[in-house]
Parts: structure tokens; C-alpha cells; sequence
């Protein structure tokens, strides 16, 4: 059975209704971020779909050096603090290094570790320290049953309000491959389960200087992953994903986003009435 992680008035997993964690990929600006988490609580409101805010201050990560970041730290968790009071919903972003943890943790309503660094203990457990819910990527380089580990260092750390997100795997080759299967070993575990749409597409470093996408599929693999009785689905979005600063082809623009949403609020109902 899988466990229930609230949030708020916000439920993840047992046989509750997926959550949407959506946002750009970055903070571009702080009045586009305003802007478009204006427009999703509107959305998730009118469709009656549990919202968690997601955008990241710093992508540490990016394929060039060149390639721009975001606002950073504190000026980033300044426009997250913004939203949250602003638009009322609980916000969402990306640690990087142990000294991030404890100013976000006062910002952040969940703490999220990138798929890169999900192997990192001493991030690992300053996340899980602050008794804050910590969603972590499962890299794209691990197993869905290579999770233990990852579920071990929390609860040794005395946490147990721990997300799981799946991201597609790696075979090399500028691609990742979606396995399905992947969700139900994960949930056994007893946590809940989040599919990211988004990455699950992108094509790291497939335009050279930068990673690419096929945006296009993102909603066939999310009605697949509620299909599968997922327990929450990640989507970054962007009213102009070709000029994104980050991610954009893989980006769902925010103009499809509620005709998706419908879809999946539908098949979510089948799935767990």
C-alpha cells in the first residue's frame, strides 16, 4: 500500500487524485513566473486538480557554460516567496549543494534533488533533515528498484515524507526511454510515485550546445503514466516554449495544457474509482 504524503490540504498517493507539479523551467523573470502561476491555479481550480508550483532558481546542470541559469539562491527564493503569497499555492525547486538547503527549506514547500545528484548522501540527508517533503529524481543512469538506496538514506536521516519521480532512462545516445513498468516496481516501495512528463522527452545534449526534445509526446506519456495510476505528473510549461530560456523543446506550451489536463483528470477517475 502506498503511503499518503500530505501537503496542506494537498494528498499524494493512497488512492487520491494526482497532483500536478507545473512551471516554467526556470526563473526567467519574476513577473513571467507570476504569470504563468497565475494562469495554472486558474486552471487547476477550474478542473479541480491538486497544484504544486515548480520553477528553478539555478539550472546547475546546464549542457554549456554558457547556457543561461536563472536568478539564483536568494534572488530566485525571493520570487518563490512572491508566488507562494501572491497566487497561494505551495511552491516547489531544485537543491544543488548542502549550504542550499537550509534558506530554501524556509522558502520551499517541497525540496526537490535533481536526477543528477540523487546519489548524493550529504544532499541527501541535509534535505531530509528539515523535515520538509524531499521529491527525489531517480537519475536516469539507476533501476527503478535501485531507489532503496535512496529511500534508506531518508529514512535513516528520520524522514519518511519522501516523493519518488521518475524521468525516463538513459542508453546514451542524446535520447532517454520511458518504461512504464518502471512506475509500478517504484510504487511498491510504499511511496508515492511522480512521472515527469517533461524529461521524460528531452534529448540530453541532443542539439549540441544545448540538450533538445520532442515536446510532442508529452501528452501521450502522461495519459500513459495516469494510466498507470501514477500518484502525481510533473510538466514544465511556457507561453513561448521556442524562446525559453531553458528547456523549451521540451516544454509543453501553456495554451495545450488544460485540454491535456481534462484528459487526464478523466483517466485518473477510471483508474482509481
Amino acid at each position: 500500500m502506498v503511503r499518503t504524503i500530505k501537503l496542506n490540504h494537498i494528498s499524494f498517493g493512497g488512492n487520491h487524485p494526482f497532483v500536478l507539479i507545473a512551471g516554467p523551467c526556470v526563473i526567467e523573470s519574476k513577473q513571467g513566473a507570476l504569470k504563468i502561476a497565475e494562469v495554472l491555479k486558474k486552471i487547476t481550480t477550474r478542473l479541480k486538480i491538486p497544484f504544486v508550483f515548480k520553477a528553478s532558481y539555478d539550472k546547475a546542470n546546464r549542457t554549456s557554460i554558457h547556457s543561461f541559469r536563472g536568478p539564483g539562491l536568494y534572488e530566485g527564493l525571493k520570487v518563490l516567496a512572491e508566488i507562494k503569497a501572491k497566487i497561494g499555492v505551495p511552491v516547489l525547486s531544485d537543491v544543488h549543494d548542502v549550504y542550499q538547503v537550509q534558506v530554501a527549506s524556509e522558502v520551499l514547500d517541497i525540496l526537490q534533488i535533481p536526477a543528477f545528484l540523487c546519489r548524493q548522501t550529504d544532499l541527501m540527508v541535509a534535505a531530509a533533515k528539515t523535515g520538509k517533503i524531499v521529491n527525489v529524481k531517480k537519475g536516469q543512469f539507476l533501476a527503478p528498484w535501485d531507489v532503496a538506496g535512496i529511500i534508506k538514506k531518508m529514512e535513516e536521516a528520520g524522514n519518511r515524507r519522501l516523493l519518488l519521480t521518475e524521468r525516463g532512462v538513459s542508453f546514451g545516445y542524446n535520447n532517454l526511454v520511458s518504461d512504464f513498468r518502471a512506475l509500478d516496481v517504484m510504487r511498491k516501495s510504499g511511496y508515492p510515485v511522480i512521472f515527469d512528463a517533461s524529461h521524460s522527452v528531452q534529448q540530453p545534449g541532443g542539439l549540441g550546445h544545448a540538450s533538445g526534445g520532442k515536446s510532442e509526446y508529452i501528452p501521450l506519456l502522461a495519459r500513459c503514466a495516469v494510466a498507470a495510476g501514477v500518484d502525481g505528473i510533473f510538466l514544465e510549461t511556457h507561453s513561448n516554449p521556442s524562446k525559453a530560456l531553458s528547456d523549451g523543446p521540451n516544454m509543453l506550451p501553456l495554451a495545450e495544457l488544460e485540454g491535456l489536463l481534462k484528459d487526464l483528470v478523466a483517466i485518473d477517475r477510471i483508474v482509481k474509482k
